[in-house]
C-alpha cells in the first residue's frame, strides 16, 4: 500500500470542482449531432451568402469535379495523362475480357464496361488516381449469385438480363446512399472482415480457373471447396494437357514481370503490358498451329461496335426481381468498400482529400449508366489504379484516354482476339488475384488481436467452405459480436498512483502504481447504456466486495472514486446505475466520490436530480483532486476530529 502523504497535491489544486455545463436546447443538440454524423465536412457551408447563379455554379462543381480542374487544364498535364490512360488500356482490355468470362457474361462486355463508366467517372469522381474498370471479387459474386438461379448456359439471354437489372440495383444502392450521406456503414466492414473475405474470394477465384487451365468443358456452378474439387477430379479423363501446359507458361510469365515490377517500381509497365503481351502472344499461337483443334479452348467471334443500349433488358418481374435486388445489394456494397479504400490509399500518398460520399454517387451514378449501356458492375480496382498511379497520372483525364482506347478497340480490333485462348485468360485471373491473399496481414492479426484473427480465418473459411455471402455473413456477425460484447461488458480497472506524481493509472498495467490506503479508485473505460448498467453495477459491488475483503484489520475501505474520464455518453439507464451505487456505498457506510465526469455525464446528473443526492463537493476534476480531498478527511479523522484546512 502506498503512503497517502505521497499521493496528496497542493492544497490548492484538489479543491477545484466541476462545473454543469450550460443547458443547450434539445434540438441544437440533435441537429448538431445529426450534422457531425452526416455532414462533418458541412458541404453547405460553401453555399451560404452566394447569388442564385454562383449556387447553381458551385452545385454543378460539388456533383461534377470535372468543372473545377477542366479550365485549368494544361498540356503537360494531359501527357502525363495520355501516358497512364494508354498504360492502363493495356490493362483493362485483357482484364475486362477475363473478368467478363469469371461472371459467365459474354467477353464483351468487358469490353463495354471500360468504355462507359469511365466516362461518367472522369466527370463526377473526385479521385485523381483512380482507374475504373471491372473487378474479380463482384464478378465472382454475380456468377455465384445469380448461377444458383439461373444457369448461364441453358438461358444466357435472360441471366444477362438479371446481371444488368443486379447492376442497376447497385449503382441505385451506392447513389442513394452517398446521397444521404451514409457512407459510414461501410466503415462496418473492418479490416480483418477483408482481409479474410478477399483472401477467401481469391482462393474459389483460383479454383474455378481450373476449368479453364484444364480446358474442361463442364464445370460446377457452385464455389466451395469441396465442390469444385469433385468437378475437377471425377473429369480427369477430359483433362487437356495443352491447355494445362499453355496455361503454366504463361502464368509463369506474368508472375514473373509482376515480380520483376516490384523489386524495380520503374518498370511498372512491365507488369502491366504482361497481360496484353500474353493475350497477343497466345492469340498468335493458336492461330499459327490451330491449337484450337487440339483441346484448346478460344474466345471466338467478338461483335464490332459500342455499347448497344439495355434499357428495355432490364427485368423487374418475379422472381428475378428478388435474385438481382440480392446481387446488387451485397455486390454493390463490396465494390463500393474496395473502390473508396483504393481512392482514399492513393489520395493519402499525394496528400489530397476526397469526398466519400461524393464518390458513392459517382459509383453509383455510372453503374445505373452502365447497366443502361450493356455494363456490369465496375468500381475502382487496385491493381488497375497502382499502374495508373505508376504511370504518373494526374487527373482522372487518364480514365478519358483508357475509355478512347477501348472504344478503338471496340470499333476496329475486336475480331484480333477470336483466336485468343480462354486459358490465357484463365491465367490473368489467377495472376492478378494471387495478390489478395494477404498472408502477411493475417500473421499480424494473429500477433495483435486474436479476435479479429478469428473474424478473418471466419469469412475466409465461409468463404471457401460455404459461399461467398456466407463468409460475408459469418465475418460481419463477428465483428458486431465483438462490438456487441464490447458495449455490453466494458472493462472497468483500479487505478493506483505512480510515486513522486499525480498522475493515476492501471495497477495492472503499471507495477509501479500503489494503491491509496482507504480509497478504491475505478475507472470504466466505455460509455454507459442500458446494455451495461446492470453490469457495471454488479462490477463494482464486487470490487467493493473484494477491496473490503483484503483492508479487513487495516483503514477499512472508506471511499470509492469513480473516473468518468472514459465515459462519452451516458443514457437514463446509467445514471439509475449510479444513484443505486451512490446507495449501496451509503449502506456499507463508503463515500461516493466522481472524477473527471463529461459535459453530457454532468447535464444528465444535474437534470435528473441524482448530483443533489452524490453532492457538488464529492464531484472533481481529476482524479489527483479526489483523492487529495479524500486524504484530507482521512487525516481530519486521524487527528480525532482535528480542523484540516484542506478539508471539504
Amino acid at each position: 500500500m502506498g503512503t497517502l502523504d505521497a499521493a496528496l497535491p497542493a492544497a490548492t489544486e484538489f479543491t477545484r470542482r466541476v462545473p454543469v455545463p450550460p443547458a443547450r436546447p434539445f434540438l441544437d443538440t440533435f441537429r448538431a449531432n445529426l450534422k457531425e454524423t452526416f455532414f462533418p465536412d458541412d458541404p453547405i457551408r460553401q453555399f451560404r451568402h452566394q447569388t442564385g447563379p454562383r449556387k447553381l455554379l458551385l452545385g454543378l462543381k460539388y456533383f461534377l469535379p470535372i468543372i473545377d480542374w477542366a479550365p485549368t487544364y494544361s498540356a503537360s498535364v494531359f501527357k502525363s495523362d495520355l501516358i497512364a490512360g494508354i498504360t492502363i488500356a493495356s490493362l483493362a482490355i485483357p482484364q475486362g475480357i477475363s473478368y467478363a468470362k469469371l461472371a459467365n457474361l459474354p467477353p464483351i462486355l468487358g469490353l463495354y464496361s471500360s468504355f462507359v463508366p469511365p466516362l461518367v467517372y472522369a466527370m463526377m469522381g473526385s479521385s485523381r488516381d483512380l482507374a475504373v474498370g471491372t473487378v474479380a471479387v463482384p464478378s465472382l459474386l454475380i456468377a455465384s449469385m445469380l448461377g444458383k438461379e439461373i444457369s448461364p448456359a441453358q438461358d444466357p439471354s435472360l441471366y444477362l438480363h438479371v446481371a444488368f437489372t443486379a447492376t442497376f440495383f447497385a449503382g441505385l444502392l451506392q447513389a442513394t446512399v452517398g446521397l444521404l450521406r451514409l457512407g459510414f456503414i461501410v466503415d462496418f466492414l473492418s479490416h480483418a472482415t477483408i482481409v479474410g473475405f478477399m483472401a477467401g474470394a481469391a482462393t474459389v477465384v483460383c479454383l474455378q480457373q481450373l476449368k479453364g487451365m484444364l480446358g474442361l468443358q463442364h464445370f460446377t456452378t457452385a464455389t466451395d471447396l469441396v465442390s469444385v474439387m469433385k468437378s475437377v477430379f471425377s473429369q480427369v479423363h477430359e483433362w487437356r494437357w495443352e491447355s494445362a501446359v499453355l496455361g503454366c507458361c504463361f502464368l509463369f510469365f506474368l508472375l514473373v514481370t509482376r515480380f520483376f515490377s516490384k523489386r524495380r517500381p520503374r518498370f511498372f509497365w512491365v507488369s502491366a503490358a504482361a497481360p496484353l503481351t500474353s493475350v497477343t502472344l497466345g492469340s498468335l499461337l493458336v492461330y499459327l498451329t490451330h491449337a484450337e483443334n487440339h483441346g484448346v479452348q478460344v474466345i471466338g467471334h467478338l461483335k464490332k461496335g459500342l455499347n448497344p443500349p439495355s434499357a428495355t433488358s432490364l427485368t423487374f418481374v418475379h422472381p428475378y426481381v428478388m435474385v438481382a435486388l440480392k446481387t446488387g445489394i451485397i455486390t454493390g456494397i463490396i465494390a463500393l468498400a474496395e473502390g473508396i479504400a483504393v481512392g482514399r490509399s492513393f489520395a493519402m500518398f499525394k496528400n489530397y482529400h476526397i469526398d466519400g460520399n461524393k464518390e458513392m454517387v459517382a459509383f453509383g451514378t455510372m453503374n445505373m449508366v452502365g447497366s443502361l449501356t450493356s455494363c456490369y458492375l465496375t468500381t475502382g480496382p487496385f491493381s488497375r489504379s497502382a499502374v495508373n498511379y505508376n504511370a504518373g497520372c494526374k487527373t482522372a483525364m487518364s480514365n478519358v484516354v483508357m475509355s478512347v482506347a477501348v472504344m478503338i478497340t471496340l470499333l476496329f480490333l475486336t475480331p484480333l482476339f477470336h483466336y485468343t485462348p480462354l486459358v490465357v485468360l484463365s491465367a490473368i485471373i489467377v495472376a492478378a488475384i494471387v495478390g489478395l491473399i494477404d498472408y502477411e496481414a493475417a500473421v499480424r492479426l494473429w500477433r495483435v488481436d486474436k479476435i479479429d484473427f478469428c473474424v478473418c480465418l471466419g469469412a475466409y473459411l465461409g468463404v471457401v467452405l460455404g459461399s461467398v455471402e456466407t463468409g460475408l455473413a459469418i465475418a460481419v456477425s463477428i465483428s458486431l459480436l465483438r462490438v456487441l460484447l464490447f458495449v455490453a461488458r466494458p472493462r472497468t480497472t483500479v487505478l493506483g498512483n505512480i510515486p513522486d506524481s499525480t498522475a493515476y493509472r492501471r495497477v495492472d498495467q503499471y507495477p509501479a502504481a500503489q494503491s491509496v490506503p482507504g480509497v478504491l479508485i475505478l475507472r470504466i473505460d466505455a460509455p454507459v447504456y442500458f446494455s451495461n448498467a446492470s453490469y457495471l453495477r454488479e462490477r463494482i459491488s464486487r470490487w467493493i466486495n473484494e477491496e473490503t475483503e483484503s483492508t479487513k484489520g487495516e483503514t477499512g475501505l472508506q471511499y470509492l472514486i469513480l473516473d468518468l474520464g472514459a465515459v462519452g455518453s451516458i443514457d437514463t439507464s446509467g445514471i439509475s446505475m449510479l444513484e443505486e451505487v451512490k446507495k449501496m456505498t451509503d449502506r456499507t457506510g463508503i463515500k461516493f466520490v466522481l472524477a473527471n465526469p463529461g459535459s453530457e455525464v454532468m447535464k444528465k446528473l444535474n437534470s435528473s436530480k441524482v448530483l443533489e443526492a452524490i453532492g457538488e463537493e464529492w464531484i472533481f476534476l481529476t482524479v489527483a483532486d479526489a483523492v487529495a480531498s479524500c486524504g484530507c478527511m482521512l487525516h481530519a479523522c486521524k487527528l480525532n476530529g482535528a480542523p484540516c484546512e484542506n478539508a471539504v
